[in-house]
């Protein structure tokens, strides 16, 4: 472990010991300002840079690529998953990358935030794009000791490399910035004439660079210029416990469930109350956060996450979020963007909808079908044996036409044949011991499904 995270470690349990109470007063929370959170339209309307490939030189795309597999029961990165035609997270932004700098004659790179959790196996798969026009950077997020959650120690033993593994984590990605700027990749970066940096969680397909929001950045004059963009969203019932944009002590914050006082959880989960979420596509000045880091100016709040360890034992680690620092950012902005720039992969019934027909795939980006005649993805849900990856897959011989299905449910020992077509509500259920196999070529429409069914082949 490095000096550097050390120092970091000890400012955020520091920090973490004097918090007394909620860090926020809910009686100062108000609505932002209409002004603080754009229409995509208002940015679209502006029109593309004049000269695209200038305004691209001048941006770095950051990928958060610290997470593992293991929610999808796959080891190492997730970002190695494959998600469509054999491609993988990182093969798809590597794709959307040299597509723009094909297509504009442009020099924009890519940088992987890695842990140590994912930094050696993602190195390994880099040597693949060698040929690609990209140039690929990597730096490692910190590594912070887990403490017990009775006596407030850190539970390891030796500050090596090789200790327990299990007694380390990364600290969230409020990281990047004392960890980008510690890996001496931001003065690089900054002495070759980049500006902004756009940031993104590696596994939400629908975060690829827009050439109106870099337009909107790069046309203030410097002394308005916008040093932060958080890309917001409407909210829909899926997605409640996402953080949301306020007003507090005049200035624009991120609030996640994880800071609201117990008795107002409810009234955060509100459609209506908070009608945004941020999809962690975040716009950052490089200069900006080379200025707040020196300063010692980013004042994150602490996201205290709570974990049970094989063993039984309750530890906690402190991190904290990306998008928590707008609030040091001058003339930050939110912009209301379409829902298809969020489209993250968390789950196997996210990662139904990324292969299925619902979506057409070209260099690298996911667009929704022109077939489909909502513009909203269906709501799914897979059961538990469904969860794993591996198990996933053996139980579809072909993903399902999906292009007019609204919502579908799958619980239990389900498989399904070659070519199903699945239209409005689809519910089919195993109960235990119970297995169904859905035929091959099958139709399924308005349907609800339970019991055994098994076809014989003769």
């Amino acid at each position: 472990i490095s000096r550097k995270d050390f120092d970091g470690f000890k400012k955020l349990f520091h920090r973490f010991l004097q918090v007394k109470g909620p860090a926020i007063d809910w009686a100062k929370i108000s609505r932002p300002p209409e002004d603080s959170i754009q229409p995509y339209e208002r940015i679209r309307a502006k029109g593309l840079p004049g000269d695209i490939a200038a305004a691209l030189n001048k941006l770095v795309v950051v990928k958060l690529n610290g997470g593992l597999g293991t929610s999808m029961g796959c080891k190492g990165p997730k970002s190695l998953i494959s998600v469509r035609s054999e491609n993988t997270f990182l093969d798809l932004t590597v794709q959307q990358i040299e597509h723009l700098n094909k297509t504009y004659n442009a020099d924009v790179p890519l940088v992987l935030m890695n842990s140590f959790n994912t930094d050696e196996d993602t190195k390994k798969i880099l040597q693949k794009y060698s040929h690609h026009r990209v140039k690929i950077h990597t730096f490692n997020q910190s590594r912070y000791p887990r403490i017990n959650k009775e006596s407030l120690l850190p539970i390891a033993k030796s500050m090596g490399p090789d200790g327990d593994s299990e007694a380390w984590y990364p600290p969230g990605h409020g990281d990047i910035y004392a960890s980008f700027s510690n890996s001496g990749l931001l003065d690089k970066l900054l002495s070759e004439g980049k500006e902004y940096i756009f940031v993104s969680n590696i596994d939400n397909l629908g975060a690829t660079v827009d050439l109106y929001i870099l337009q909107h950045l790069m046309s203030q004059p410097q002394d308005k210029r916008c040093e932060f963009i958080m890309e917001v969203t409407d909210k829909t019932r899926a997605d409640v416990k996402g953080g949301t944009l306020i007003e507090y002590e005049e200035r624009l914050r991120l609030l996640e469930i994880a800071q609201v006082p117990k008795a107002h959880v409810d009234e955060f989960k509100s459609v209506t109350k908070f009608k945004i979420f941020n999809t962690n596509n975040l716009w950052i000045s490089l200069p900006a956060i080379k200025r707040v880091y020196e300063a010692n100016a980013l004042d994150l709040e602490i996201i205290v996450n709570p974990k049970t360890l094989d063993g039984g034992l309750n530890v906690i680690q402190l991190e904290t979020a990306v998008g928590a620092a707008i609030k040091s950012f001058k003339n930050a902005l939110g912009v209301n963007v379409p829902r298809s720039r969020f489209l993250p992969v968390k789950t196997t019934s996210d990662l139904l909808l990324v292969m299925s027909n619902l979506y057409s795939l070209e260099a690298g980006s996911l667009t929704m079908s022109q077939r489909r005649e909502f513009k909203t993805t269906p709501h799914v849900k897979l059961g538990s044996s469904f969860t794993k990856v591996q198990e996933y897959l053996k139980r579809f011989e072909n993903i399902p036409d999906m292009l007019e299905l609204d919502h579908l449910t799958v619980s239990g020992d389900v498989t399904f044949g070659k070519n199903v077509s699945l239209k409005g509500t689809v519910i089919i259920i195993a109960n235990h011991g119970d297995r169904i196999d859905i035929p091959a070529g099958a139709m399924l429409e308005n349907k609800i499904v339970s019991g055994n069914l098994r076809i014989l082949d003769h």
